[in-house]
């Protein structure tokens, strides 16, 4: 029964150490980032605008045949 509670304890004080590391982190501003997000959907529109047009020259090829 000691080695759970020892368990237990020991599971509690790795948690804890992980909550404040996330916080320390959250607070010094590593998942800060403004860039990234406002520019991201600009390529996913242009992946998507690739791939219409690899699909588009794919029929017309196929069409042609």
């Amino acid at each position: 029964m000691s080695v759970i509670a020892m368990l237990i304890i020991f599971s509690l004080v790795v948690a804890g150490g992980f909550l404040i590391a996330f916080l320390w982190a959250v607070k010094s501003g590593q998942y800060d980032d403004k860039y990234t997000p406002s520019v991201r959907i600009l390529f996913d529109d242009l992946k998507e605008k690739k791939k219409d047009k690899k699909k588009n020259e794919k029929s017309l090829q196929n069409n042609g045949e």
